[in-house]
């Protein structure tokens, strides 16, 4: 089998797809292209895991200045001739778009070249790039089943995580109340502070409260210090390595409500408050996050109505419940999808094989 996949900017669109592209290589011995853009973390991440990178010259369209549409406009008609030319080359016999800059034009080299495109759509909304090109897709692999009204052939996959997100223990009944905050690699600084403020309300109503937090290089020396004042038992991180321990530690996670943070939360079935960034395209977070509230897996907590008094009052309640806790575990666990790659790469199997026969 020989695959393409397309798109990347941002981890939550690079990491899923390396996982696609090592089950293909791994079940399959599929020769695997990524298709990218010079501006995306596929430049560093994808070489880094031993797969080839070409890349289009291709800006954005969605939630940007008219000057910078206009040019993106220019210089479509040649990226997708770039992509259809890359593919032909290739002579892909699949390919899977993951979402960001490039995804858009190779779908459309693609089409104009029939070959078959299966999308790989992780928020509960399509972004942009993966909406446009939902008439192009022969089918498309989802981590909403709501979110299969926009595609044909939609399959709930859910997102590929790693596996030690689906080991993590179940935590004590008698132990420790512990909370664990992050907000992504260069953390949340709302979440920060918010947190911050709600300290001396959350040492007074949880007496041995333990808070590991993840808080990014911009805050780390400012939440050193306020943990100190408040007295408060701590860890505080820049950045935390291996996150799957991080959750097996915590009773109750804190963070926001990107598609592979909602899927890591699932798949260690712990019990969230998301606080989706507002500024995501589509308001996609704040749909992630309403999802699992609606299953009882997560509450859903605003950034507008994040103050240290509504933070206080809604950790305190969920860590005074252990009962409570358990229950959202319980409901985050049935969202998991520990298949994931491979239900992904057997659809893409399924297109290759189906376009070899044709």
């Amino acid at each position: 089998m020989r695959a393409v996949l397309a798109g990347g900017g941002t981890g939550g669109h690079v990491i899923p797809a390396l996982a696609i592209a090592q089950e293909l290589r791994q079940r399959y011995a599929a020769n695997i292209l990524f298709i990218g853009t010079a501006r995306g973390i596929e430049n560093r991440l994808v070489p880094a895991a031993n797969f080839p990178l070409q890349l289009i010259r291709v800006g954005a369209l969605n939630r940007v200045s008219l000057a910078t549409r206009v040019q993106t406009l220019l210089l479509l008609p040649n990226a997708i001739l770039q992509a259809r030319r890359m593919l032909g080359e290739f002579q892909a016999e699949v390919v899977i778009s993951v979402g960001g800059y490039a995804s858009g034009p190779t779908m459309v080299g693609a089409a104009l070249g029939g070959r078959p495109v299966l999308i790989f759509e992780p928020n509960y909304v399509p972004g942009f790039a993966n909406h446009l090109g939902s008439r192009m897709a022969a089918a498309a692999a989802i981590q909403f089943i709501e979110t299969g009204r926009h595609f044909r052939n939609a399959r709930v996959t859910g997102i590929p995580v790693r596996q030690a997100f689906f080991h993590v223990p179940a935590r004590p009944a008698n132990g420790k109340p512990t909370l664990l905050v992050f907000g992504g690699s260069q953390g949340a600084h709302a979440i920060n502070e918010a947190v911050w403020g709600a300290l001396p309300g959350l040492a007074r109503r949880l007496p041995g409260l333990t808070i590991i937090h993840q808080t990014g290089e911009r805050d780390y020396n400012e939440a050193q210090a306020r943990y100190q004042q408040a007295g408060m038992a701590a860890e505080v991180f820049r950045f935390i390595d291996n996150m799957p321990e991080a959750f097996g530690r915590a009773d109750l996670l804190i963070c926001r409500s990107g598609a592979s943070t909602v899927a890591e939360v699932a798949a260690a079935a712990k019990a969230a408050i998301f606080v989706p960034l507002p500024t995501a395209a589509d308001d996609h977070q704040r749909r992630n996050a309403e999802a699992l509230a609606k299953a009882g897996a997560a509450q859903l907590l605003l950034q507008s109505d994040l103050t240290p008094g509504r933070l206080t009052d809604t950790v305190a309640a969920l860590l005074g419940d252990r009962a409570q806790l358990a229950r959202m575990s319980e409901a985050a666990k049935k969202l998991a999808h520990p298949d994931a790659a491979k239900e992904i790469a057997e659809m893409a199997a399924e297109l290759a094989a189906r376009r070899r026969k044709s």
